[in-house]
């Protein structure tokens, strides 16, 4: 087990004499020893050049990495005790599972007796005892990723990356895998760092999220935290599927109060519009006049709206069942929400529908700065 500390770390790559790629930008993080830290964000965000600099495989051109209180910027990898597991399973092919797991013991000159102890503790760990005598070629996709992540505990690393291991398999072997992560974290207690794209991955595996855009962290939190307060409108629409109801409008100052109003043409025949002096915002001596996003999640809009929730009228032109679950698109003019509802009996294509916004789940965050303007 092992604590990580990264302060003000900056990658730039030179690609010409006046062209530079700022990959990392001025990052701070720290990962608790034992935890699971998942990395999320779009491709070319940084998240790959992120582990690689904590992993030794790339030179920062600032900052500094730390590994238990010792600073290992300019350390090579092998003096790291960082074990790393990539997105294709890196298996010797003429080996079987048991001679790939034993492999970096080997290297270190090991006694055969500690080769054979650990191979089946942490085969046992993996659930992949039956298949040691395979070769990666008698081996399914999830049973190869298993050998390469044994492989990397096998080593007792101090801290594990892994970037994006999952990404090659099926929906039913993802699933698998997450939870044979979550038991190793667990049962190990090992650090790890886990890349990926896939928000929803994020939200299910990670003890914390550091939501990345731009070489640049944009929260970190417990994955719900991050989920239900979002601090900006890129985390807003990146985590979470479908993605927020996003609606464009001004503070306006009436007589009775103040009132969120829809920008003027985003609806063909109706605008969103309603009182929001019991809102708390940051600043709000300020919000007078100014542009603002009306953030809200499609769980949070239903067919009964709470007294004096504003309502969108709206004409169904998508029906997207997902089992339990099914998720509808309203559309009125060129502007259209999601909704999520568990009974979407009687709904049909072209139907004429009145939606509701339950206001006490949703986020007003400035159009400019992206900032989230509630105070929670």
């Amino acid at each position: 087990m092992a604590n990580v500390a990264i302060q003000h770390l900056t990658k730039v790559f030179e690609q010409s004499k006046n062209r530079r790629l700022i990959a990392i930008n001025d990052l701070n993080l720290s990962v608790e020893s034992g935890e699971l830290l998942v990395l999320v964000g779009p491709s070319g965000c940084g998240k790959t050049t992120t582990l690689r600099l904590i992993a030794g495989l790339e030179t920062p051109t600032a900052g500094s990495v730390s590994i238990d209180g010792r600073d290992v910027t300019q350390l090579p990898p092998k003096e790291r005790n960082v074990a790393m597991v990539f997105q294709q399973p890196a298996i010797y092919p003429h080996m079987t599972a048991y001679q790939n797991l034993a492999f970096p013991l080997i290297l270190r000159k090991t006694q055969r007796s500690e080769i054979a102890a650990r191979v089946n503790e942490v085969a046992g760990v993996l659930e992949i005892n039956d298949c040691l005598q395979r070769t990666p070629r008698e081996l399914s996709g999830g049973q190869k990723q298993r050998v390469a992540l044994g492989r990397a505990l096998i080593r007792r690393p101090a801290l594990m990356l892994l970037d994006e291991p999952l990404s090659n398999l099926d929906l039913h072997l993802r699933a698998e895998m997450r939870m044979v992560i979550s038991r190793v974290n667990r049962s190990t207690g090992c650090t790890m760092i886990y890349v990926t794209h896939d928000q929803s991955e994020a939200l299910m595996l990670g003890k914390r999220l550091a939501v990345m855009k731009e070489g640049i962290i944009q929260q970190i939190g417990k994955p719900l935290d991050v989920y239900r307060h979002p601090e900006n409108l890129f985390v807003a629409g990146f985590i979470g599927w479908p993605a927020m109801n996003l609606v464009r409008g001004t503070v306006k100052k009436k007589a009775e109060g103040s009132w969120f109003e829809q920008q003027v043409g985003e609806v063909a025949s109706t605008s969103i519009s309603f009182e929001i002096d019991g809102v708390q915002f940051r600043n709000a001596e300020k919000l007078a006049g100014k542009e603002v996003i009306l953030g809200i999640r499609p769980e949070n809009l239903g067919s009964k709206p709470p007294a004096g929730g504003p309502t969108f009228d709206g004409t169904v032109e998508a029906i997207e069942p997902t089992g339990a679950e099914t998720y509808l698109r309203l559309r009125n003019g060129d502007f259209a929400v999601v909704v999520r509802t568990e009974n979407p009996e009687g709904v049909s294509i072209n139907q004429k529908r009145s939606i509701g916004f339950d206001l006490r789940f949703a986020h007003f965050f400035d159009a400019k700065t992206g900032e989230n303007l509630l105070i929670r």
